[in-house]
């Protein structure tokens, strides 16, 4: 039986296991991560590669490894460019150092454009040529599919969707160096963002200083004005982020990924604000990602190596 290794790698966790061709998950192990530069954060992978293929094994033949990992990656090379946006490091060549260590081929890409991969080769790819990824977790990103061809980008950075701006009134500064930028409103971070900004402190975690957003979109479903704001303008912001990528790409789908967007009431309000004149094209609608977020990483990262 042949079989894929994943290796995804996010803020606070790396998921390793073993996929079949057909996406069923045989074994895993989750390592915990909190890595600030990509030198030890590859580092934390080998060791924990080495403790995965001593504690867990390979039930199959395995046939080929993917990482999908955090920041920006040259997918054709194989090299894991940065943490974040921008480079404060050498490249990694972390496909080779993979091949090296398991003897296989091996690929990486980013964590979003992983989960595209695992949509284009397991999902949503298996009826649709052109789609959008529209992943609404931390932060705000997509991945574009056109004719089957995953967007990349002249420096590996096409999707960063989250610092388009899309409310020219609002002067609330981004990191990205921008104002009304849509992830100021509409991601973990934008909500967090957004419940400071209302004073709401009551709605953040205390062990992290994050958003509740479950909870806030509870109190929003109630009544609270406060919420029913914030959710409001997270709606609305989502819903002409949606149609601007609709308006450029043409797709005949739209994907949900992420866990904000596993929320039905907020799914609900973003679609109510969908123009039906501009969504025609969508003829396979706005649906949920095929996989449970919690194995949506790993599938994406281990179908790099299938495709």
């Amino acid at each position: 039986m042949q079989t894929y290794l994943g290796l995804d790698l996010g803020g606070t966790k790396l998921l390793i296991g073993e996929v079949t061709r057909t996406g069923a998950v045989l074994r895993s192990k989750r390592y915990s991560t909190g890595y600030t530069r990509q030198r030890d954060a590859v580092t934390g992978m080998m060791a924990a590669l080495e403790n995965y293929r001593v504690t867990v094994g390979f039930a199959g033949d395995l046939t080929a490894v993917g990482a999908g990992v955090v920041g920006t990656v040259d997918n054709p090379r194989g090299e894991w460019i940065a943490l974040g946006h921008e480079p404060t490091e050498a490249p990694v060549p972390l496909a080779a150092m993979l091949t090296e260590r398991l003897g296989v081929p091996a690929y990486i890409d980013n964590d979003v454009r992983s989960a595209v991969t695992a949509e284009l080769v397991l999902g949503c790819g298996k009826y649709s040529d052109n789609f959008i990824y529209l992943n609404v977790g931390t932060g705000l990103a997509a991945g574009f599919v056109i004719n089957r061809q995953i967007l990349r980008g002249a420096n590996h950075n096409a999707g960063e969707i989250g610092h388009m701006s899309v409310d020219i009134t609002n002067r609330d500064a981004c990191i990205c160096g921008r104002h009304g930028c849509a992830e100021n409103a509409v991601s973990g971070a934008g909500f967090t963002h957004m419940v400071k900004k209302y004073g709401r402190t009551d709605l953040l975690l205390p062990d992290t200083g994050r958003a509740d957003v479950p909870r806030l979109f509870t109190l929003a479903a109630q009544g609270d004005a406060d919420c029913t704001a914030i959710a409001d303008y997270a709606a609305d912001t989502l819903a002409c982020v949606i149609m601007n990528l609709v308006r450029v790409s043409d797709p005949d789908m739209v994907v949900f990924g992420g866990g904000i967007m596993s929320d039905a009431w907020f799914q609900e309000r973003v679609r109510a604000r969908l123009e039906p004149g501009t969504m025609r094209g969508v003829t396979h609608g706005l649906v949920p990602s095929s996989f449970s977020p919690h194995i949506a990483g790993l599938l994406g990262a281990a179908s790099l190596g299938m495709r």
